[in-house]
């Protein structure tokens, strides 16, 4: 399973990066738009959409959750 943020390499053509963005469609197709981290001749790589499938997550990230409770700032 894929989820946002994680840094994903497509099985069919190897192109690595982290997932920024995910569709769902009417009749289950879940795709994902996949940012490269890396430049080629010193320009960004376009980013690239996936099926679900294809893709595999090298490791999973942690967006959001709980924070701790925030700090009192005195005399502001």
């Amino acid at each position: 399973m894929v989820n946002l943020g994680d840094k994903v390499t497509d099985s069919i053509t190897g192109f690595k990066g982290v997932a920024i963005g995910k569709t769902e469609w009417l009749y289950g197709c879940i795709r994902f738009c996949v940012a490269a981290e890396e430049m080629k001749d010193g320009k960004p790589i376009e980013d690239q959409w996936f099926d679900e499938q294809r893709l595999t997550a090298e490791s999973t990230a942690k967006v959001g959750g709980p924070h701790k409770d925030p700090v009192q700032q005195v005399g502001r």
